[in-house]
């Protein structure tokens, strides 16, 4: 109970700063979901001799928390993962890297950096929080099974690569694309399934607001409460606030709230900003989102059903589709 970031809720603040922010290799951008800021820090805490906590996938698909200490081993933390991500271990690893005097760099949702904190129970110098812009995470129940209905349909292929934020089509319009592979006849087949997000299923229960976490409708960490050093994420709206910024490879909102830290500008093509026009285009930097009324419905269904049914029954105006919606929602 002393250590609860729900009942030990931080203040809400402002950052000092805010930029919207580029990293300079295009490459880099374009494996990342935004403009890449986060391999930047990441890259500077390396070369200090420091470790990097990120969200990876495993060799099952999960989302996990683990750490790299080399510039090649930051590449699985790129990109966003629309899954809530198991820690493990990582903060007992955390306070032993930083005990031991070596930097960490922690990246998380705005609730794990809360957690961090409240669970180190002490500021350290040698640690660099961040967190991102966060709609929510869905569940991992939810993902699980949005999986094996997508490598059922391809027939024992097998998964070989994820990327929520494919940006082929655009960083605006986004793909969810997955990579597959299969034995034929003694040949190795490659191949890709590429939807934009708007016409994919898990992308689109996880937007609507169905398929997240039950905490996050009461996120306690909004608004500068997670106490993280940066925030970072997309500059959303970046088009209408500075047209000339904007290339549709991605933009990085990057706010700035320790004043032992500063960001440089030159280094990663950055401009001032206010928090004001970052918060117009970016809701959840200050709230979390609504419970769509069909989520525990929608749970239930994901679990006989799968997914894909799920999200048509709990999403259609068919009329039978209604209609089973009444009787879900009734038992």
């Amino acid at each position: 109970e002393n250590v609860c970031p729900v009942i030990n809720q931080s203040i809400e603040r402002e950052p000092i700063a805010v930029y919207a922010a580029k990293h300079p290799d295009d490459r880099i951008r374009l494996s990342s979901s935004s403009g890449g800021i986060f391999t930047l820090l990441a890259e500077s805490v390396i070369d200090e001799g420091g470790v990097v906590f990120g969200a990876r996938f495993n060799e099952n698909w999960e989302v996990v928390h683990s750490y790299t200490d080399t510039k090649e081993g930051l590449a699985p933390f790129r990109g966003s993962k629309y899954v809530q991500s198991n820690i493990g271990d990582s903060f007992v690893q955390i306070e032993s890297f930083l005990k031991d005097g070596r930097k960490v760099m922690f990246t998380g949702t705005p609730c794990q950096v809360s957690g961090l904190k409240k669970y180190l129970r002490k500021e350290y110098d040698n640690l660099l929080t961040v967190d991102f812009i966060c709609h929510g995470v869905p569940s991992p129940m939810v993902w699980h099974k949005y999986l094996k209905e997508e490598v059922t349909r391809q027939s024992g292929a097998v998964l070989t690569g994820v990327n929520f934020r494919n940006k082929s089509t655009g960083w605006k319009t986004f793909s969810l694309v997955m990579d597959f592979a299969e034995d034929i006849n003694g040949s190795l087949k490659k191949y890709t399934l590429s939807t934009i997000f708007t016409d994919n299923v898990y992308m689109n229960a996880f937007l609507s607001n169905l398929s997240l976490r039950p905490s996050c409708y009461n996120c306690p960490a909004k608004s500068g409460k997670s106490g993280a050093d940066i925030s970072i994420g997309d500059f959303w709206g970046i088009e209408k606030i500075d047209s000339s910024y904007y290339d549709d490879l991605g933009a990085s909102f990057v706010a700035i709230n320790k004043s032992s830290f500063s960001l440089d500008i030159h280094k990663c093509n950055a401009i001032t900003k206010s928090y004001r026009e970052a918060v117009r285009y970016n809701p959840a930097i200050l709230s979390p989102v609504n419970c769509h009324p069909m989520r525990n419905v929608f749970m239930r269904l994901s679990t006989t059903l799968g997914v894909t049914k799920a999200y048509q029954l709990c999403t259609s105006s068919n009329i039978i589709c209604r209609a089973l919606r009444k009787i879900y929602q009734s038992i």
